[in-house]
């Protein structure tokens, strides 16, 4: 990240994560440096965060704006406004057609939606157990007469008539959106197309302009509840988030630029913001992060990583295993589960802005789930926040500068911290407000640091075969209250760390993928001929697969032969509930040959997802899905590589000390400028080191070194 560079620097690559706090920017040029800005998040109106943000790390390069916009060739976007759109329910007014008969299952959902982010208590207890509503009430749903069974044949003709009524009935009641999803369409879809073109024909008759969203256009994969629950969030939220990315991209054009916003999507890609099916990006901040560690350890030589993210209102954390990323095909999100590929990620409501209570009866201490967000807590006079939150005690403990929060954009007040610390939770448990503080630090990071150790060792391994990588604005704050004890085998915060989810999105590919539902059945000792049958009824989905990927790509402006197909399928060994995501070895699957190659290849990973022992081809094997991803190259962010010289800090890089309260005592903490700080660098703790963005804390008994690509090296002493 030099910042001495001549300002005739071409910036190339924006990366944007827009989170519930703060809004971060990350820019890339052309020789793959780059730099990070950061601005507080403005949710009613996004844009003017991301410019804020735009400019502030702009200005690191001695850059306005308005003339390091026009040279850009991509921006990317993540953020978590579709996602806070569909939890409060503030979608758009959208229609329903389903199988007459079936007209209740989506308010029903399936039983798993009863109790989705519940604590146990709140699962069993009436009076703190609730259901949401549901995106589109029963008085805005309607039956059509038709039956295709699990095979895909037709039991029940389709009944036009009754599809005729169910349109204009809808339109009547002045829906914004209308979705079809009829049962096992994703076999045979004649029906539910048909439907969707008689539809279309109502609302022309109607004189109005209102959307149609079948689900086998969108999501032709099994499962109703989920797969309808995917398709109504393209009409309910997707289509208000559409506006909102339009509304960036103007105010972004509006400064110079003449690039189209690209988004990041669940399965780690990036696709534009005119996509069809924008649902995908429904959870894109987090996401970011996971692929920046993913790429930052394919280029640093980096294999299994933990991947731990603090921001103001969650801390996320992924597994990369032997450089792949695991994805989830049926995930839930917002109390849904939903058809949508989505790289592995497990969220605790626990950040930086998480408020903090004591329970009436017991006066345990509880954590969240809710944060003030971009509001911090009490310490911020303007913040409107009575409840003090985990922020609160960073300050009363003397973790963050109150006058270099966001390089100073935002002043902390202390005082006011402590006396709100003192009166709601410090009095009540007869401490004093360090004791209370610092008790409720440890309570977190305690939370945590069994969480992670969880993660890891449900899946069959152990921390010391792991990285972890610790970021987020508030991550390095609390990397060694999570990370202690553990036994990691390194434990890195990138300097870069506050804006490494922006970083993620500007070195995510511009990558499109579709999924299709198959139902592929054989044995181990399965004929030539049957090999070859069941291997073509693949090659017929990737080829369907492949032309919608390609479609896509089209109407961003790229010709056929500039994108890169990869196909890939999931698969399992038969009578398992649970199956793996393969990326095929091979483009075209005909042969008995090479249906044997596919078999080899889900060996091979399910060997190293679980163990070679657990192997079982014994039973036969079942490929339950059909997968395409399209990819286009884009610049890449480059890591930095320096010399690394002596291990002593230069002086300039010393900023004197401040006090800070740790096991009961408050010492003297030499406090470090982290921009001023070399390769090569030892930093003994007590130590904080300060970035306008993040803060990292070195207590004692712990050291850090920074390395020659700017990354930090946490370790016990």
């Amino acid at each position: 990240m030099q910042l001495d560079k001549e300002n005739s620097r071409s910036v190339q690559v924006l990366g944007i994560d827009a989170g519930g706090t703060m809004t971060d920017t990350f820019f890339v040029d052309a020789d793959g440096e780059f730099v990070v800005g950061k601005a507080q998040s403005t949710p009613v109106n996004e844009a003017l965060g991301l410019i804020e943000s735009s400019r502030e790390g702009l200005e690191h390069w001695g850059l306005k704006l308005e003339d390091a916009l026009s040279s850009i060739q991509t921006g990317v976007y993540s953020g978590t406004a579709m996602l806070n759109r569909v939890v409060q329910r503030k979608g758009l007014r959208t229609g329903l057609i389903v199988n007459a008969g079936m007209e209740d299952f989506h308010r029903m959902g399936r039983a798993i939606q009863a109790y989705l982010g519940f604590a146990y208590e709140d699962r069993i207890h009436l009076n703190t157990h609730y259901y949401d509503d549901p995106l589109v009430p029963r008085q805005l749903t309607r039956g059509v007469m038709e039956r295709v069974d699990m095979f895909g044949d037709v039991v029940i003709p389709l009944r036009e008539e009754t599809a005729r009524v169910a349109a204009r009935e809808l339109i009547g009641k002045n829906v914004e959106g209308i979705v079809i999803s009829l049962l096992h369409s994703y076999k045979n879809p004649g029906h539910e197309r048909r439907v969707r073109d008689i539809v279309i024909e109502e609302i022309e008759k109607a004189g109005k302009k209102i959307p149609v969203f079948a689900s086998t256009d969108y999501y032709p994969v099994r499962k109703e509840t989920h797969r309808t629950n995917t398709t109504v969030l393209e009409a309910f939220a997707a289509e208000p988030s559409r506006q909102t990315l339009k509304k960036i991209s103007t105010a972004f054009k509006e400064n110079g630029s003449k690039f189209d916003f690209r988004v990041m999507a669940t399965h780690g890609g990036t696709i534009s913001w005119k996509a069809k099916e924008l649902a995908r990006t429904i959870v894109s901040g987090p996401i970011g992060g996971v692929i920046g560690a993913k790429y930052l350890g394919e280029v640093l030589g980096y294999k299994n990583i933990a991947c731990s993210d603090i921001g103001g209102t969650s801390f996320d954390v992924a597994l990369i295993t032997q450089g792949e990323l695991t994805i989830q095909n049926d995930p839930d999100m917002a109390r849904l589960v939903l058809s949508l590929p989505l790289v592995g990620l497990d969220s605790v409501g626990a950040g930086a802005g998480s408020f903090i209570r004591l329970d009436p009866y017991t006066k345990a201490i509880k954590l969240g789930p809710d944060s003030a967000g971009y509001r911090v807590g009490v310490c911020w006079a303007e913040s409107g926040i009575e409840t003090v939150t985990i922020s609160d005690c960073h300050v009363i403990l003397g973790y963050l500068n109150p006058d270099n929060f966001l390089g100073g954009q935002v002043k902390l007040d202390r005082q006011r911290a402590y006396d709100a610390m003192k009166e709601q939770i410090a009095d009540p448990l007869g401490l004093t407000v360090e004791e209370a503080a610092a008790g409720v630090i440890e309570l977190l990071d305690s939370d945590l640091r069994d969480y992670l150790r969880s993660m890891i060792s449900s899946k069959g391994y152990s921390p010391s075969s792991f990285t972890c990588f610790s970021y987020g604005g508030a991550g390095p704050v609390h990397t060694y209250g999570y990370t202690e004890g553990l036994g990691f085998e390194d434990v890195i915060v990138p300097a870069w760390a506050a804006g490494f989810s922006a970083f993620g999105c500007a070195a995510a590919d511009f990558e499109y993928r579709y999924d299709k539902s198959l139902d592929v059945n054989i044995s181990e000792d399965a004929s030539d001929d049957a090999k070859e049958i069941e291997a073509n009824i693949l090659n017929a989905a990737w080829h369907e697969l492949a032309e919608r990927v390609l479609e896509e790509f089209e109407l961003n402006g790229y010709a056929r032969d500039q994108v890169v197909l990869q196909p890939g399928y999931r698969m399992q060994y038969r009578g398992q509930l649970n199956d793996l995501e393969i990326e095929s070895p091979i483009k075209v699957a005909k042969t008995a040959g090479d249906w044997d190659q596919l078999v080899e290849a889900f060996n091979q990973t399910y060997g190293r997802v679980y163990a070679a022992a657990a192997r079982s081809p014994e039973l036969g094997y079942s490929v339950t899905g059909a997968i395409m991803r399209g990819t286009v190259p884009i610049p890449k962010p480059k890591i930095p590589k320096e010399e690394e010289g002596s291990p002593t800090p230069p002086e300039t890089a010393k900023l004197g000390t401040r006090k800070f309260y740790r096991k009961g005592k408050w010492v003297d903490a030499q406090l470090y400028q982290m921009e001023s700080l070399l390769p090569g660098n030892r930093v003994a703790g007590p130590a904080i080191i300060e970035s306008d963005a993040t803060t990292f804390v070195v207590p004692g008994g712990f050291e850090t070194w920074l390395d020659g690509h700017r990354l930090f090296h946490l370790r016990e002493i």
